[in-house]
């Protein structure tokens, strides 16, 4: 495994939210994390990004703890967050946007090297890479923080709420791209949806958090044909 959650509880102060959490992300794969909103999704990733301390509980990649470890420890091991909401530097050219996401890549040539990715996944970015990331579209927005925590060239690609106040059509664009640079990378992906099918469509796992604790997990695609999912997710 490339990841490894073990009898995780977190939360913020003294209010609990994740109660003996265990998760596995395995190496090259996709797995979502789908449940209600308040459930703990959001904070798990924070935990495993280090934005978060754990109370109690061990989180593992590639076989070394990094339970304890700071938020730039988090990224030099490999490990990058896209946040929900974007969180760019609205002041800040896309360019200068990105190039903050590859601070822990000292040679300016790999910067550059890894920017021109960036603009061949996203074309839309190179011809805005002047414009200040606070005046584009929400989608378009979604485009730089999306190539912003690819700057870093990660091992584990954590996302949260993809799809969150976008459009139908820019989601598919979105889960399209992402799709394409797993499929390519072979990057590891854990990813927070709303949208449960969306979520199930693009992952090989799935888990089901609901008020900090895991109800169910399984085969992303034969989750979405559960009962359990089918009645409370999809409306069906």
């Amino acid at each position: 495994m490339t990841l490894e959650i073990r009898g995780l509880y977190a939360g913020y102060g003294k209010i609990n939210i994740l109660w003996a959490i265990d998760l596995d992300v395995p190496e090259g794969k996709c797995v979502a994390l789908v449940g209600s909103n308040g459930g703990g999704k959001s904070t798990l990733l924070k935990a495993v990004a280090g934005l978060l301390k754990p109370y109690q509980g061990n989180i593992r990649f590639n076989g070394k703890d990094i339970t304890h470890l700071r938020y730039s420890e988090i990224v030099r091991q490999g490990i990058s967050l896209i946040p929900e909401g974007y969180k760019l530097f609205s002041g800040m050219t896309v360019q200068e946007n990105l190039i903050l996401g590859a601070y822990k890549i000292t040679d300016r040539k790999k910067v550059l090297t890894q920017m021109e990715k960036i603009y061949d996944i996203f074309p839309e970015l190179r011809e805005k890479r002047q414009q200040l990331a606070g005046t584009m579209s929400g989608g378009q927005q979604q485009m730089c923080s999306i190539g912003r925590g690819l700057m870093s060239d990660p091992k584990l690609l954590l996302i949260d709420e993809l799809s969150l106040g976008l459009a139908p059509l820019l989601v598919e664009l979105l889960v399209n791209k992402i799709n394409e640079i797993h499929e390519r990378t072979k990057m590891d992906i854990l990813l927070v949806e709303q949208d449960v099918e969306t979520a199930f469509s693009m992952a090989d796992y799935g888990y089901v958090i609901e008020s900090g604790h895991v109800t169910l997990n399984g085969n992303a695609k034969e989750l979405l044909e559960n009962p359990v999912i089918v009645s409370s997710y999809l409306g069906l």
